[in-house]
């Protein structure tokens, strides 16, 4: 059969590649530690699993929902970031629910992008930016960080790759690779910025925004100038606060000519998100989560730690930013020996990272995210998700690989 070359330009995705190696080879017996997952071992509040049982009585929860979103839950979405951000939006905002934040980011590039349009992405970025740009026809560009120690691309460098075909630029903060977000210094000077390009629309990826575990806490451009707001798209969803990544239901905020789009091309592709999800939340308390984060977040901050003295080992020749939110923490390799190892045997590459999260599933079954698939080179993602005894097993094998090899 023949495909599109729309499909086929599209590259295969690392972390598939090896969740499928680490599959297999738990299917041979082999006991397999698993640090790609972004997905928590915590069960859902019970008040939001209880509100979903009640839910399954009623026959509306077996119906189409409006392609948007039922209208009391995308009213109480609004009030909710307006609220945690502390910010007033716009009286034309309006919320389109679907399924999940992914879902939404490819709805919205679907309605701005023209055949050669850019997107700004700001590397390390999350996995499917640049895929999902490309199959809606535009073009990735792509601002990398200029220091291993902040994660933050440089503000000069984002303002030189705008130009006139730049239709939009995506920020994701708290980030997914890095684990941390950008400092309020950042956002100031970014706002001050991009208000010099005001055909620029702005996806803000906020999917981690209450998994900050250190202080600060994120903050946002529109903050510090809310006349931006007016080309703002606001991205959110249950998949991390809930421990839900499963039940797939995110939202975009944004000016309501392209709310009406993105509500105009879901329509025509999956239609309204699931009706019991959104029945379920629209009779739930969103002020519990913070009570319900807690734990999760200790959680996170101490697999954290546990990575961090693991790395301290002055002879495996690692660098890393502390990890201050999300579920990961990057790790730059590109010092260590082993990569001498990696250079002999292929002098025309680059990168090594894949070859590097290759050898350590083979050999002592620990499984990472090459920092390939995320823009950055001889860097590997580790998920801090894994419950704390084998994250610590998993931590040890990875300094016994580095410093016997």
């Amino acid at each position: 059969m023949k495909l599109s070359s729309r499909v086929k330009d599209l590259n295969e995705s690392v972390t598939l590649r090896l969740n499928a190696k680490a599959t297999s080879l738990a299917d041979e017996g082999k006991e397999i530690y698993n640090l790609t997952a972004g997905q928590l071992p915590f069960r859902p509040l019970p008040e939001f699993t209880n509100l979903l049982r009640s839910e399954l009585d009623f026959l509306k929860s077996y119906q189409y929902s409006p392609v948007p979103g039922f209208a009391d839950l995308r009213k109480k979405i609004i009030k909710n970031i307006e609220a945690s951000r502390d910010i007033k939006l716009p009286s034309d905002f309006e919320c389109v629910i679907g399924n999940g934040a992914k879902h939404a980011i490819a709805n919205v590039l679907g309605c701005l992008l023209e055949l050669g349009d850019e997107v700004v992405l700001l590397a390390p970025y999350w996995v499917s930016y640049p895929e999902m740009v490309k199959f809606c026809r535009g073009t990735p560009v792509i601002v990398g960080s200029t220091s291993f120690d902040l994660f933050e691309p440089n503000i000069d460098e984002i303002d030189a790759a705008i130009t006139s075909k730049t239709k939009a630029i995506i920020i994701n903060s708290p980030n997914n690779p890095s684990g941390t977000h950008y400092s309020e210094k950042w956002m100031r000077e970014f706002a001050t910025m991009i208000k010099k390009h005001p055909d620029v629309v702005i996806i803000s990826d906020e999917i981690y925004y209450e998994l900050a575990y250190y202080d600060p806490k994120p903050t946002y451009f529109y903050q510090y100038d809310p006349e931006l707001l007016n080309r703002t798209v606001i991205v959110d969803g249950i998949s991390k606060t809930l421990a839900s990544t499963g039940l797939r239901i995110g939202w975009c905020l944004c000016p309501s000519d392209l709310a009406a789009a993105v509500s105009k091309l879901q329509g025509q592709t999956t239609s309204g998100a699931n009706s019991l999800v959104q029945r379920a939340l629209s009779g739930f308390d969103l002020t519990l989560i913070e009570n319900f984060l807690e734990p999760i977040k200790r959680h996170l901050r101490d697999n954290s730690e546990t990575l961090k003295e693991a790395l301290r080992n002055e002879k495996l020749s690692h660098s890393w930013y502390q990890s201050t939110s999300a579920f990961y923490f990057l790790v730059d390799f590109s010092q260590a020996p082993i990569m001498e190892h990696f250079k002999k045997s292929n002098d025309d590459q680059t990168d090594y990272s894949y070859e590097l999260c290759e050898q350590l599933l083979e050999k002592f079954g620990v499984a990472m995210v090459p920092g390939q698939a995320f823009g950055m080179v001889n860097t590997a993602r580790l998920s801090l998700v894994m419950e704390k005894e084998p994250f610590k097993i998993a931590c040890q094998k990875l300094t016994e690989f580095m410093a016997n090899n």
